[in-house]
């Protein structure tokens, strides 16, 4: 069967037409890195929330007094860790504005002294398509 990919056409006219020449050019000289990086970034945020609901099944369970197996504990560690590092990025640069811009330097300087901030669906593409291909469907 033949799939069907329909690309969206972004119209940047508008910024040209605006006297924003300038954005209009980086924009459009980089569209096809930023739309890449975009979907990484969904497809990301696609495999937390099916991560979310499923550690949310494993604590029903848990809590329900009923045995958790080794890799469901597994699971919901790593989802805590996710959660945490989420939370530890987050919330101090949606608190001071402008911080935003500091992120990928934060990033960089704790990979350089061996802390992981980066959550693990947002990892390695190979990893994320992996995960989408073989994530079964939790009722």
């Amino acid at each position: 069967m033949k799939k069907d990919h329909n690309k969206t056409r972004l119209d940047l006219t508008i910024f040209e037409s605006n006297g924003k020449i300038e954005f209009f050019q980086v924009v459009k000289r980089n569209r096809f890195r930023a739309a890449k990086a975009l979907n990484v970034f969904l497809i990301g945020i696609k495999n937390e929330a099916s991560d979310s609901k499923e550690t949310s099944r494993i604590i029903v369970k848990y809590i329900s007094n009923q045995k958790i197996s080794k890799t469901e504990e597994k699971h919901l560690k790593t989802q805590v860790y996710d959660v945490f590092k989420i939370l530890g990025i987050g919330v101090p640069f949606m608190l001071i504005p402008g911080a935003t811009l500091l992120i990928p330097f934060l990033l960089k300087a704790a990979e350089k002294k061996g802390i992981d901030l980066i959550p693990s669906n947002f990892k390695t593409a190979t990893n994320k398509n992996a995960k989408i291909n073989t994530h079964t469907k939790i009722n």
